[in-house]
């Protein structure tokens, strides 16, 4: 009696495991016996869901110093002030780029500034100059608009920190002629020290852009008096 329970009971189990793994071979969808089951991953959706912000790239540009949209001060100095002393204003190159103009935002004029020997130009991370505009006199007597200035030679510049310098000379009305800027004067250079600050000045009596400067005497002097710092652009 109890041999003939037992072979009952196996034969039971014997056929449910028979019919559960026919069930599982003819199911739709079901997977082969052995065949790990996995769900095919959720399609990737185009763009992004969130704002990105404005590149240099949306406005045909290569690179900026900011956004113009938030370069809505106009700062201006006296030529006592800056007059034959280099403005410098720091960016960051995250890729290789051929450089061929310096875009700067001329906000106002003074027609009757007498001008001579303004230049911009770009230093590297050493301090080396590699690459300047002639003299930009007349490009700053006409259309305060925001305005390319070739450089002399285009050059290629690879990823790094540059230095784009301002030189003006000459005699003008303070609050005449003017440039357009962030607003940042004191704090633009916050946790930052020389040879790589943000916004500085170097030297004076210059009428040319040196070969070379030492970006270790880097000055704050001239910007905390309300030099805020300059809008610039790369083409």
């Amino acid at each position: 009696m109890r041999t003939r329970t037992t072979a009952a009971t196996t034969g039971l189990v014997t056929a449910l495991a028979a019919l559960l793994l026919l069930a599982g071979c003819t199911a739709p969808g079901a997977s082969p016996r052995g065949t790990a089951t996995t769900q095919a991953p959720a399609p990737a959706q185009a763009g992004g869901t969130g704002f990105d912000g404005p590149r240099p790239q949306d406005q045909n540009l290569l690179a900026w110093t900011g956004d113009p949209n938030d370069a809505g001060h106009v700062t201006a100095q006296s030529a006592a002030g800056v007059g034959g002393r280099i403005t410098l204003v720091r960016i960051v190159l995250r890729e290789q780029i051929s450089w061929s103009n310096i875009w700067l935002g001329l906000a106002g004029l003074d027609p009757n500034a007498q001008l001579a020997n303004c230049y911009l130009g770009v230093y590297d991370a050493k301090g080396s100059l590699v690459a300047a505009t002639p003299d930009i006199s007349p490009q700053l007597m006409i259309d305060p608009i925001a305005k390319p200035l070739a450089l002399a030679e285009p050059f290629t510049a690879a990823p790094g920190t540059y230095f784009i310098a301002l030189l003006l000379n000459g005699n003008w009305a303070t609050n005449a002629l003017t440039l357009k800027s962030t607003g940042a004067g004191i704090s633009v250079n916050a946790g930052l020290t020389p040879p790589n600050l943000r916004y500085s000045t170097l030297l004076t009596g210059q009428t040319s852009l040196p070969a070379t400067v030492n970006l270790a005497d880097q000055s704050t002097s001239t910007i905390n008096t309300g030099w805020a710092s300059q809008w610039y652009a790369i083409s």
